[in-house]
């Protein structure tokens, strides 16, 4: 996949691609890290930072801004929205409806991707609030 983008499949590279793939968290860069460090120790910031950032260039994870505090990111390139829960944090995948417009010419412009942010409290948060209450 890497050579079908014109990137070199370096381990570090596969690596970090790898477990973009296994997760659904979105996670910041500094997660990516501290997840690729427990095989590969010797993985540098700078390294994961670069190759999070080939990758989002070269079209196969998405750089989210979902969250104001970090820059999160998403290997799931299908048709989605995220939500982000303003009490504790976290960041979902959300059904996006059918029918949006993706590959289509709008105003003479070409849509390449949609993305949808929404926020406010999660199911955990609120069955916690729930349980105080």
């Amino acid at each position: 996949m890497l050579r079908e983008v014109g990137l070199v499949p370096t381990i570090q590279r596969l690596a970090v691609l790898k477990w973009l793939c296994k997760t659904n968290q979105h996670p910041t860069a500094d997660q990516v890290l501290t997840a690729v460090r427990r095989k590969f120790p010797s993985i540098s910031r700078a390294t994961v930072y670069n190759t999070l950032d080939a990758l989002t260039k070269a079209g196969m994870i998405l750089r989210l801004s979902v969250d104001p505090t970090a820059t999160r990111y998403d290997a799931d390139l299908g048709p989605h929205a995220h939500f982000r829960c303003r009490v504790c944090g976290k960041v979902y995948d959300i059904e996006m409806e059918k029918g949006k417009p993706v590959n289509v010419k709008a105003d003479g412009h070409l849509v390449e991707s949609v993305r949808t942010y929404a926020y406010g409290v999660c199911s955990d948060c609120l069955k916690k609030e729930n349980q105080h209450a």
